[in-house]
């Protein structure tokens, strides 16, 4: 599957900070959901991640972790969730990221996608959080 990752820290200027590569396409076993990823964000942690955390294993670090996309294959102790469902969510710091053609996300973590805002719009919001304030 197609990716995009970092094999160093350091500054995003560099011509060769994010890469595209090609990495091998996880299975889905335990509570695990396989997604085909049809939209992701980028947040701070991204940064973050890329600036201070450097790779390890002698292969590229996947980044991401807000996604959007549909579910393609579950694990045996996935409840609630079928394959063929939108779903949303933040995945985990400690697993490869999102930016992936395919991510393996742990289904507790998961939502079903809103059907009322495109996909796009639903991989933007699960690590944010809104504030309303009155003005008066």
């Amino acid at each position: 599957m197609k990716a995009v990752g970092y094999t160093e820290t350091g500054p995003i200027v560099r011509p060769d900070a994010l890469i595209d590569f090609d990495a091998d396409k996880p299975a889905a076993t335990g509570h695990d959901l396989l997604v085909k990823v049809e939209a992701i964000s980028v947040n701070p942690v991204d940064t973050k991640i890329r600036q201070r955390r450097a790779p390890t294993g002698g292969t590229p670090d996947i980044l991401g972790w807000d996604a959007a996309g549909e579910i393609v294959d579950i694990g045996d102790a996935v409840k609630n969730f079928s394959v063929g469902e939108k779903v949303y969510y933040a995945g985990s710091v400690n697993r490869p990221g999102t930016n992936s053609e395919y991510h393996l996300v742990d289904s507790r973590i998961v939502g079903r996608a809103p059907g009322s805002i495109p996909t796009s719009a639903a991989a933007a919001m699960p690590l944010t959080r809104s504030c309303q304030k009155k003005l008066s």
